[in-house]
């Protein structure tokens, strides 16, 4: 029987995923442990789909890693979370580098603490000429906080002359917002049996497949990854046009 990841259509591949990862704090208390102890798991599962991804050619991967609404948990939470994403990147290092993988990063980045921001931004620069998988973290991020921001800096430019308002696009509303740097993700994957996008990449996800797995994060696995692009290869995305005409393009 073929192995999940030989059955995946190497010319059908989403260019841009992006991962809601759901359950770290539940799969914790599954096991009569700290909600932290389900966080540092959930890590070793995102390094397993960013292997995946390079070993499938995916170009970008987003994921989201803390948002916005985020700071309002538990203090000792928040901060074991934060010393974790530290942790993280810089155990890391070698192996994005190793990989080809370039770090980014999308939200309201002034908020992280300090030695955060700066561990995450040095990662940034240290990774900038790789050119295989780019990893986005969307920290402190939400999709309505950015649709806000590109909103005030597009009536900013507009006071000033940079723009007329009558010639505004979508295409230049997408370069307001921090995700215009990369294309809009053709498959998000949310894990932990929810059925929503929680306030992630709501601009963006407009023509997304949605696939969304039961499996609590730390326990979903290539395999299951692999799972999701198969399912994403099956679909006929139409774009409001009906299948005769996608058949006939």
């Amino acid at each position: 029987m073929p192995e999940l990841h030989d059955l995946v259509d190497p010319t059908r591949l989403p260019l841009h995923i992006a991962i809601i990862m759901d359950g770290n704090g539940r799969w914790a208390k599954e096991k009569g442990a700290e909600r932290i102890f389900g966080h540092h798991n959930g890590v070793t599962s995102l390094k397993n789909i960013t292997t995946a991804c390079t070993d499938l050619g995916i170009k970008y991967l987003t994921v989201y890693a803390f948002s916005t609404e985020n700071w309002n948990r538990p203090k000792q939470e928040v901060d074991a979370l934060m010393e974790l994403l530290v942790a993280s990147i810089t155990n890391e290092m070698p192996t994005l580098l190793k990989n080809n993988v370039s770090l980014n990063a999308i939200g309201n980045l002034e908020q992280l603490p300090t030695r955060c921001r700066k561990e995450l931004m040095d990662a940034i620069e240290k990774t900038s000429t790789n050119n295989g998988l780019t990893l986005v973290l969307a920290l402190s991020y939400s999709g309505r906080w950015d649709i806000m921001n590109a909103i005030k800096g597009i009536v900013a430019d507009a006071k000033t002359g940079k723009i007329d308002t009558d010639t505004i696009t979508p295409e230049i509303m997408k370069s307001y917002l921090t995700t215009s740097f990369y294309p809009d993700p053709e498959l998000l994957i949310r894990t932990g049996g929810e059925r929503r996008v929680s306030n992630f990449l709501l601009w963006e996800i407009a023509y997304s497949e949605l696939y969304f797995s039961d499996k609590l994060w730390p326990d979903f696995d290539k395999d299951d990854f692999y799972q999701a692009v198969i399912d994403y290869q099956k679909r006929e995305r139409r774009f409001g046009k009906t299948s005769e005409q996608i058949k006939i393009t």
